[in-house]
């Protein structure tokens, strides 16, 4: 799957959100060194707190299916005229996918006309995850 594909995974997930409160529909898709990908999308609730970003949604359904890692690249995309980035609950929530496989996976961070990449490491340095409890 080449980045074009899972930027399309991505946005396809995010036709699917639900954020009937904030209208900031997000998308994300998780590529794996075996080639398959998992998909994520916002859920909001009413209570706003509970909310549930797309990368952290992606990352859930990777875990419960088993996945300790080979995350590659990770594509987010969302409403809005830039490209945009994880959260940092989020950017934590994927380290841990990643150092449990000793991967620095690619973020592509997709906005409507540009795609933005960056090393998951750059957008958390000195990240805290299964590594640092030894």
């Amino acid at each position: 799957m080449t980045d074009t594909d899972l930027i399309a995974a991505a946005r396809t997930a995010a036709e699917r959100s639900y954020s009937p409160y904030s209208k900031f529909a997000v998308g994300a898709a998780l590529r794996f060194a075996d080639g398959s990908v998992v998909t994520g999308t916002n859920i909001e609730n009413a209570s706003y707190g509970l909310a549930l970003c797309a990368e952290t949604v992606a990352v859930a359904k990777a875990m419960a299916d088993g996945r300790r890692g080979g995350l590659e690249a990770v594509a987010v995309t969302g409403p809005g005229a830039e490209p945009i980035t994880p959260c940092g609950r989020c950017r934590q929530v994927l380290n841990e996918l990643a150092q449990l496989g000793g991967t620095d996976p690619d973020i592509l961070c997709v906005g409507p006309d540009a795609v933005r990449t960056v090393k998951l490491s750059a957008l958390l340095p000195d990240a805290f995850g299964p590594a640092s409890l030894v």
